[in-house]
């Protein structure tokens, strides 16, 4: 008899592999079916690498019930872990979309929990006892921090663009600056957003400069909007021009059409004191006359993610009645989350000391070379297998916005003693939770603008694990 006729004799039965105790202790986590089928599908790889000449490679050990019970185990406990879990952004960049962009207040997900965990108001006016309206518990807040006279919320901000176009403009143009036909994350782009949107687009203008009379002279019967997209995700510098959101008003209601702005990252007071680029709010460009107005919730607003639409009651209200609003509405959560973060904005002041992206973009670069330095001589009293220094960063503010801005910052390099930076990077992010940072100059670059302050003891114990070759579940 063949080693390898002999090997496939040794396979061990399902039934056996099963009373295996390493697979008896996850039977209260997962049912029978998926620990048979873990067995299972281990033993067909065993015999297929058998069959297919493996059999050198393979040991008696390895068809030992014990054995595959332990691999079986293992493909099991991967169905156990997590796969969104908590991260350490030590990337320095603060709203990182790979990340889930900005970080909630405390008062968001404690509203989170009061309505998740039972019955809530989300549609009950609770006045009359009758049906009412979801979007009216942030439309009162919007209304007040912008000036506009109406607003609704949907999923997320191309959602938002997608409806008001569609609810306004549909099998009618749009007209648009060349120069801001911009592409969003997912490779997203305008025109493909109008198209689905069953707007006809109407370029005008050049890639670096736009007039007023270039929209001037595209205007016509089948015209319904002048859309202007704010270009948050990237800047054309050098000899460049566009019109003003104050200039598209002017003409709009010269030809009595639709001006409608999408401002992409959304600001609600203006952190230009915190040396990042001076931008719209949203405030400013509802007073210059725009109509309807969209934004992000997730970005510079601090929220959770959303697309929020403001402006004239009539137009607002002619898009909330459109088929697709139903298909594109926020849950109670993200309703409970924004309104609570909203309602922060309501005192200025306090919005920039609890929400947490914006606290991060007011840190104090002395502050954090502090906070360094307290990190850097932990590991190294800890006895940390590596090579640790101070070096001078840079923050970046991330999620498609303020592309130029660069915050002066801190960090510290780290090059361990023992493998390389790519193994002690795929160790960290394996951890739970997972400690993400960046790679440059052959060093581990730990960044702590938008770790909280508050994780900064577990970040050392990561790293010290990491560094030791430990492996954490």
């Amino acid at each position: 008899m063949s080693e390898r006729q002999n090997l496939l004799r040794h396979l061990p039965a399902v039934d056996r592999v099963l009373r295996e105790e390493v697979l008896q202790t996850l039977a209260d986590q997962l049912s029978a079916d998926i620990l048979t089928e873990a067995v299972q599908q281990h033993i067909d790889w065993l015999r297929c690498q058998l069959l297919d000449g493996g059999a050198s490679a393979l040991s008696g050990a390895a068809l030992e019930p014990a054995a595959v019970a332990n691999a079986a185990a293992d493909s099991c406990r991967a169905l156990l872990k997590p796969s969104l879990r908590k991260v350490i952004n030590a990337t320095g960049t603060l709203l990182h979309t790979n990340l889930g962009r900005a970080p909630l207040a405390p008062q968001a997900l404690r509203a989170i929990n009061d309505v998740a965990g039972g019955y809530s108001t989300l549609e009950m006016d609770m006045s009359n006892g009758k049906r009412g309206e979801r979007y009216s518990h942030v439309e009162g807040l919007l209304c007040r921090l912008t000036g506009a006279e109406a607003a609704l919320v949907v999923n997320n901000n191309a959602g938002a663009v997608l409806l008001a176009l569609s609810a306004l403009g549909r099998d009618r143009e749009a007209i648009v600056s060349r120069g801001e036909l911009v592409e969003i994350g997912g490779a997203f782009r305008i025109p493909e957003v109008m198209e689905a949107g069953g707007v006809h687009l109407r370029e005008v203008g050049s890639t670096n400069r736009t007039h007023l009379h270039d929209y001037a002279r595209a205007i016509g019967e089948q015209t319904a909007i002048l859309l202007k997209v704010h270009t948050s995700n990237f800047r054309i510098v050098g000899f460049t021009g566009e019109v003003s959101s104050a200039e598209l008003v002017e003409l709009g209601r010269e030809h009595r059409l639709i001006v409608m702005e999408d401002l992409g990252s959304g600001l609600l007071i203006d952190l230009s004191s915190f040396g990042l680029a001076a931008e719209p709010t949203v405030g400013e460009v509802v007073h210059s006359g725009v109509d309807v107005v969209t934004f992000s919730a997730d970005k510079l607003l601090g929220g959770p993610q959303a697309g929020i639409i403001v402006g004239r009651k009539d137009l607002i209200r002619k898009i909330a009645q459109h088929p697709l609003a139903r298909a594109l509405r926020i849950d109670k959560l993200t309703l409970a989350a924004l309104e609570a973060t909203l309602r922060l904005y309501l005192q200025p002041q306090r919005a920039l000391s609890e929400i947490p992206v914006l606290t991060m973009f007011a840190a104090d670069p002395q502050q954090q070379k502090s906070r360094c330095e307290a990190l850097l001589q932990r590991l190294q009293e800890e006895g940390a297998a590596a090579d640790v220094e101070l070096v001078e960063d840079i923050s970046r503010v991330g999620g498609g916005a303020m592309p130029q801005t660069e915050l002066p910052d801190w960090a510290l390099a780290i090059r361990p003693r023992q493998g390389s930076v790519s193994v002690l990077a795929t160790r960290l992010r394996d951890y739970s939770p997972a400690l993400i940072a960046r790679i440059r100059d052959d060093a581990l670059l730990v960044n702590l603008r938008a770790v909280f302050v508050a994780d900064d003891y577990l970040l050392a114990q990561l790293l010290l694990a990491a560094l030791a070759g430990e492996e954490l579940c």
